[in-house]
């Protein structure tokens, strides 16, 4: 590792010669921090322009900007040819043409805005596809996309049939390694550069990854491995002191989570070389090869350290520090309590986000609001979260009761063996993570809450379809693999009122542990309960929502209010048909469900989950009585066995068969009726 120390001392006589410039905040200028040097921001009606030292100039008006470096770049080699002063005007192009492109799609921004110098500056260094780079989580990615020859196409990203809003292997050949869920990227890299040495190849492996995803057991189970394995592997650690996504609590800015955090800044207080080196021995104890921290804004600085890698000649993996600002070069991302994480379409001039308004909440902000409901009442329930307090609606809780609120960081297997502790001493947990996130912690959730029967409450957001975030954020597979433990209760509102008194149920419920699942979405107008407190539900019992004959349509979760739409489309076929809300997953409403195969002609199940799931259970309960012996048609709905790209919700339950006019059409088909159903799909 001799040469290492050269990188090292000549690296930091450069990192260090820019002086860091004070902000003095003013409502039309003001002077701020950008790429190391000093920058003055003015703000017009027409746009915002920021204006720095040496007289580059940003301008965010939302007309379509002027990028005539960009213009010249439709794949990583283009970058080459380009000087230092050119790669710092293709950075100051890239920040307007994100910041253009998310304001007219929506998306992640600021991520990607905080990392423009640190694409720029690898691809100008590596050769990507030849040299793998991997970015962690992929909100990061978009200025890597339009780098990579997808700009033509950036105007679809995250809308159907268009471009996925993380990278993604299929996509381009310059997406190493697909990644919509964090802390992945040094183990991928480790095993690519393992790979690469074991074909006698000869390119680089960079894996990118920020400080918060270094939260997450799997960054250090990759860095011990590394470190064990010693292959020639590049680690990026981008570090921008948001550990917590979304980054906003109600008070503004979420504080950082972790001891991490304060190891990094103590990182970044000094600059002395020989004070560093003894301070970096967590990554160096462990046989990784530190350098840092290095300006992340500075071109010039990235450039200069990643020749300087690239080149190196040593074995082992080395550790590349950069410190960053989430939302850089675009003021109200910088002024933002949440720095304008991800957003939906927005006014560039200003930042302001185009919500749509609706007249009911989400069901997340109807879960916060029970569960204070229920706290309120009862000082031993508790919250925790993956470090998605704004995700899952607890920084509501949060506020309210700031004591009682746990944010663990990106790290799901240890929130529900917390969890699982706070139960063992009477303390009545909300695990509060969405659904497939809940994946990363299955084996927790099985030995250390189900086998031991402990009375933890796992709130599952985001179940089903979830639009556009796609397949990696799709809830299809919680009904599944919750629902086939032992002492598991698993229930899913139709509406929001019976959220609140799943809730509260939940909260009831002390001698086992217990999950709901609801969508990402909005209420449907339920009427609810004095005070959002819930009553609690009998264990088991569904209900009957509408009664007719001959067919039954036995709905779980919000997909009933589908089944709702489609008995109105039957009704207008002449086909009156009974619907019911199961409620319970586990355990089934055994009475009910006999009454409805008796009763009925048909029985329909229909669940926005995978195969395996409610409609599984459903079934295996009427073969255990006999139920499927003798006249009764079964058939079940659920999601097809394939992943499902992002786009519109409604896109993807079309593309399911699970919306009211495909449930509908199920059941003409079912009954012999199938000649009608091509006027179920006339739009009038």
């Amino acid at each position: 590792m001799g040469s290492s120390g050269v990188v090292r001392n000549n690296a930091f006589s450069l990192l260090h010669s820019h002086e860091t410039c004070t902000c003095f905040p003013s409502s039309t200028t003001q002077r701020q921090k950008f790429s190391g040097i000093s920058a003055i921001q003015h703000e017009t009606k027409k746009a915002i322009i920021v204006k720095t030292e040496n007289e580059r100039v940003l301008k965010f008006s939302g007309e379509k900007p002027s990028t005539p470096i960009l213009d010249t770049i439709n794949h990583p080699l283009h970058t080459k040819h380009l000087s230092l002063e050119e790669l710092d005007c293709l950075v100051d192009e890239l920040r307007e043409e994100i910041v253009y492109t998310v304001s007219k799609t929506g998306g992640h921004l600021s991520s990607s805005l905080g990392v423009a110098e640190l694409t720029v500056a690898l691809h100008h260094v590596f050769d990507s596809p030849h040299d793998k780079i991997i970015w962690d989580v992929g909100h990061q990615a978009y200025g890597h996309k339009i780098l990579t020859g997808r700009r033509s196409r950036m105007h679809t990203i995250r809308q159907t049939f268009g471009l996925s809003g993380f990278p993604k292997r299929d996509e381009s050949v310059h997406d190493a390694f697909g990644a919509g869920h964090s802390s992945t990227s040094i183990s991928a890299g480790l095993g690519m550069a393992v790979a690469r040495d074991l074909l006698g190849k000869k390119n680089h492996v960079i894996s990118v990854i920020g400080d918060g995803a270094m939260t997450a057991g799997q960054a250090y189970e990759g860095l011990n491995n590394a470190g064990f394995f010693e292959p020639n592997l590049i680690i990026v650690l981008n570090d921008n002191k948001q550990v917590s996504l979304p980054t906003a609590t109600l008070h503004g800015p979420a504080p950082p989570v972790g001891a991490l955090t304060k190891a990094l800044t103590r990182l970044q207080t000094t600059r002395q070389v020989k004070e560093i080196s003894e301070k970096a021995c967590l990554f160096e104890e462990l046989g990784i090869y530190y350098i840092g921290p290095v300006d992340g804004h500075s071109v010039e600085d990235l450039v200069y350290i990643f020749e300087k890698v690239k080149d190196m000649r040593v074995a082992g993996p080395v550790l590349i520090h950069i410190v960053t600002e989430k939302g850089k070069g675009y003021p109200p991302a910088e002024a933002a309590s949440d720095k304008m994480h991800g957003v939906v379409k927005f006014d560039v001039r200003s930042g302001k986000q185009m919500k749509t308004k609706s007249k009911t909440l989400s069901y997340t902000e109807y879960f916060a609001e029970s569960l204070i409901a229920e706290a309120e009442q009862d000082d031993k329930i508790v919250a925790i979260h993956a470090a998605m307090g704004g995700g899952t609606g607890l920084n509501i809780f949060e506020k309210r009761f700031p004591s009682r609120c746990f944010d663990v960081g990106i790290a799901e297997q240890h929130a529900v063996t917390f969890a699982a502790a706070l139960a063992t001493e009477g303390i009545k947990p909300f695990c509060a993570i969405y659904s497939s996130f809940l994946q990363r912690g299955y084996d927790q959730v099985i030995h250390d809450v189900d086998l031991q029967k402990l009375p933890v409450r796992f709130i599952m957001d985001r179940a089903g379809l979830v639009g556009a975030d796609g397949p990696t954020h799709c809830g299809a597979f919680d009904t599944t693999f919750m629902a086939c433990l032992p002492n598991m209760v698993v229930m899913a509102p139709s509406n929001e009122a019976e959220l609140m008194h799943m809730i509260a149920t939940a909260a009831a419920l002390d001698d086992r542990p217990s999950c709901l699942r609801y969508p990402r979405g909005n209420g449907v107008g339920a009427i609810l309960p004095l005070n959002n407190k819930g009553t609690p539900l009998e264990i088991g019992k569904g209900r009957i929502l509408r009664e007719g004959s001959r067919v039954a349509i036995l709905g779980f979760g919000t997909i009933v209010q589908n089944c709702l739409k489609a008995a109105r489309i039957l009704e207008d076929h002449g086909v009156d048909v009974t619907v019911a809300d199961a409620r319970f997953c586990k355990p089934l409403d055994g009475d009910m469900i006999k009454e409805l195969a008796k009763e009925h002609e048909v029985l329909i199940t229909v669940e926005e989950g995978s195969v395996g799931g409610f409609s599984s259970h459903v079934s295996h309960f009427l073969c255990l009585k006999g139920l499927l012996d003798g006249n009764l048609k079964w058939r079940a709905m659920v999601l097809p066995d394939k992943y499902i790209d992002h786009g519109a919700q409604s896109d993807q339950i079309e593309e399911a068969g699970l919306s009211p006019k495909h449930i509908a059409a199920t059941v003409l088909s079912v009954i012999g009726q199938g000649k009608d159903n091509n006027l179920l799909f006339i739009t009038p």
